[in-house]
């Protein structure tokens, strides 16, 4: 938070009006602060709440709006709420998170983003029960249908709005509603009858998905002058504008997955198609995308991102003679589009992908899971390794 004090000025003469910080709360860092252990402490490594409070005010006094991010479909597994969850069966926090208790035997798979092993269900002797997580192992999920979670939340919130803030980019949140009957299903039914995200069916945006995001605006976010932004995984561009219709009450803004996805293959993390994407394909994209919130909602665009490559390695050409007017071409695309804007710090100054040789050179979770998978799979995982320079 030093550092951001210090380029306050800087940040200012971009003409940037609101920065998105990723999760500065107190975390373990198993995924990047996105395993958040308090949600209203600042994490060690980045300062204090005095330095925040600090770097907050020197925001406003130069025009510049404040969005944190909010990680609420799961939590780190240090967090005081898994901590007593986990302690016994009859205490008071047991539902704020998913579980099965072993008795039934064990419990449907459900595939892990983040787990070495692919599984979502992670067995705890303490109380003979599994819990769920749909990312790392040490990211439980919380229990969205327990209304004393969601009253915790909304506390949480306006915590942060009451001390300043501008708003929330909120992590995954077609997840905080999912299939809690957890049917058996397998991955080839899922693939032979819903397509490439048919993990969305079953995972993310369940029948409460509206409802939820309708209270937290009711509860919280219309009291406020605050921006909400949800990221859409999983979300078609037919459901987009249900959740930034002005009239639903629900969020603002909205990102999506289908620009960011073109040229990978559905069969692989992040492995670039062979055949390359095609200038047509990505137009279709950004317009439908565009098109979509011309009369309700509002949309928005990025290139790169945390999760993404650099955009100019991505999308342009980072060789010395194209860098810099590729990145300028790129960012004229940007800020030129009927949508919100993002830019991710660094792509300013045309800043290009690392290209690690080594996995142990990555300090990313999904990448590092990812490896062991296909290790364990008995496929080399330094194949992908050359696409992975290429995306990450």
């Amino acid at each position: 938070l030093r550092g951001i004090i210090e380029k306050l000025d800087y940040i200012k003469s971009l003409g940037i009006d609101a920065v998105w910080l990723n999760p500065i709360y107190a975390s373990p860092n198993d995924d990047n602060g996105y395993d958040i252990s308090d949600y209203e402490a600042i994490m060690t490594e980045f300062g204090t709440m005095a330095d925040f409070d600090e770097m907050l005010a020197g925001m406003h006094e130069r025009g510049i709006k404040v969005v944190m991010d909010l990680v609420v479909n799961h939590s780190s597994d240090e967090h005081a709420w898994f901590q007593a969850s986990r302690s016994s069966r009859d205490n008071e926090y047991r539902d704020y998170y998913h579980w099965w208790p072993a008795e039934k035997g064990e419990p449907p798979h459900r595939w892990s983003f983040f787990d070495e092993e692919g599984k979502a269900w992670r067995y705890d002797s303490l109380t003979d029960a599994y819990y769920l997580h749909y990312f790392s192992r040490k990211q439980p999920d919380l229990k969205w249908e327990n209304p004393e979670l969601r009253q915790a939340i909304y506390r949480m919130m306006r915590n942060w709005f009451d001390k300043g803030v501008d708003g929330f980019r909120m992590d995954v949140i077609p997840f905080i509603s999912k299939d809690t009957t957890f049917p058996v299903i397998t991955e080839e039914y899922l693939q032979q009858n819903y397509g490439a995200d048919s993990w969305a069916r079953y995972y993310a945006d369940g029948p409460m998905l509206h409802d939820y995001l309708h209270e937290m605006n009711r509860e919280v976010l219309q009291h406020y002058d605050v921006m909400a932004l949800g990221e859409g995984a999983g979300v078609t561009i037919g459901d987009a504008v249900k959740f930034v219709d002005a009239g639903r009450e629900e969020l603002d803004l909205f990102f999506h997955f289908d620009g960011v996805n073109l040229g990978y293959l559905p069969s692989g993390y992040k492995q670039p198609d062979p055949a390359g994407w095609k200038l047509p394909d990505f137009k279709k994209i950004y317009s439908e995308w565009s098109d979509v919130f011309e009369e309700k909602g509002w949309g928005s665009v990025y290139l790169g991102n945390h999760d993404q490559p650099r955009m100019v390695s991505r999308w342009g050409n980072d060789s010395p003679e194209y860098r810099e007017v590729s990145s300028k071409l790129l960012h004229t695309f940007l800020l030129t589009m009927r949508s919100t804007p993002f830019i991710y710090y660094g792509d300013e100054i045309g800043m290009t992908n690392i290209r690690f040789d080594r996995i142990e050179q990555y300090r990313d979770i999904e990448t590092i899971n990812w490896y062991g998978l296909l290790k364990s799979m008995g496929k080399n995982p330094d194949d992908y390794l050359e696409g992975w320079k290429l995306s990450a």
